[in-house]
């Protein structure tokens, strides 16, 4: 069953997925409107399934207690990262996913290497971490805007020509160390349109209750969306590996964004295929005495086994 759900989820999100060593160029390869066959009518259902899916496997994940799971969301302002985590890890075990995100760096992060402060929210083996914005920022922002290098205190001889290539490649070394220590690391670009995010800003300030969502910064750093987009398309084509991949996700329609979202970590977390795990024969012993002292206890009237009573169909043990 799980062979058949993987082989599904892959087919669905591989037009999505950025092959390791293409060149991308975000504004021609990718369409923030994409969506498939699929329907929006059909979307609440397959969203609920998706999330059915994750909270069934990452159950297995926290029990397995072996891998873990790091899943980072990019995207302009007005993406959509936040409502995305808020609907596809609805149905999930809440002690088990850690949310960070990520604003100016603080005094205390600048003082460190620019991994640093990323590296001390990694999530522990058995959850799942998502970094909402992640040290891409590092190849993103302070590529568009260069004078946080001077803030980030890099040294004059590492601010030169081939900072971005030095980047990518610690980050893709950073990621390749990460899998292979157990924890597999997932990235979702959410790939919004110049005219949906007019559209989404102008709502934010045309609703009372989404003012507060919206800064005029917003509207500032949309006067360099080129910039933004080539800084993108670079990322993309870099940093696109065999061990880490990035999925390019049509984010203009919010519904169709957290499907492929959910459909992203679900396959991620069915390709490592968390198993719970077993119990050896002294534990099986231990459990088979304290089931007969339990049963003993059972109160007159009621069943020895209450749950086996309302599973007639699972034999104790199975």
């Amino acid at each position: 069953m799980a062979d058949k759900r993987a082989r599904r989820l892959a087919e669905f999100i591989r037009p999505l997925r950025v092959k390791p060593g293409s060149k991308v160029d975000l504004g021609e390869d990718f369409d923030p409107r994409y969506k498939g066959k699929l329907k929006k009518r059909d979307s609440s259902e397959l969203l609920k399934n998706g999330v059915s899916l994750l909270a069934e496997y990452q159950d297995r994940l926290a029990a397995q207690d072996t891998y873990g799971v790091l899943l980072c969301l990019q995207a302009l302002d007005a993406g959509g990262k936040d409502g995305t985590i808020r609907h596809v890890m609805s149905g999930v075990n809440p002690q088990g996913v850690h949310v960070s995100s990520f604003k100016v760096p603080s005094t205390e992060e600048l003082d460190h290497d620019y991994l640093w402060r990323y590296a001390s929210r990694l999530p522990a083996r058995g959850d799942i971490g998502i970094f909402n914005r992640s040290h891409y920022e590092e190849v993103l922002v302070v590529r568009v805007h260069p004078e946080n290098l001077e803030r980030q205190r890099v040294p004059e001889e590492s601010r030169g020509p081939g900072v971005w290539k030095r980047r990518y490649r610690d980050i893709n070394n950073w990621e390749r160390h990460l899998t292979g220590n157990g924890f597999k690391v997932v990235k979702i670009f959410l790939n919004l349109s110049r005219e949906e995010q007019r559209t989404r800003f102008m709502k934010r300030i045309d609703l009372p209750e989404k003012n507060w969502k919206f800064s005029a910064a917003d509207v500032r750093e949309r006067r360099r969306w080129d910039d933004y987009q080539h800084a993108f398309s670079e990322m993309l084509s870099a940093t696109s590996t065999p061990w880490a991949p990035w999925y390019v996700v049509p984010a203009d329609r919010k519904w169709f964004a957290r499907i492929c979202a959910a459909a992203i970590l679900a396959h991620t977390l069915i390709e490592l295929d968390p198993q719970y795990p077993t119990v050896d024969a002294r534990a099986r012993r231990e459990l088979k005495e304290a089931r007969r002292e339990l049963l003993k206890q059972a109160p007159e009237g009621a069943p020895a086994d209450p749950y086996a009573a309302e599973h007639p169909d699972r034999r104790p043990g199975r």
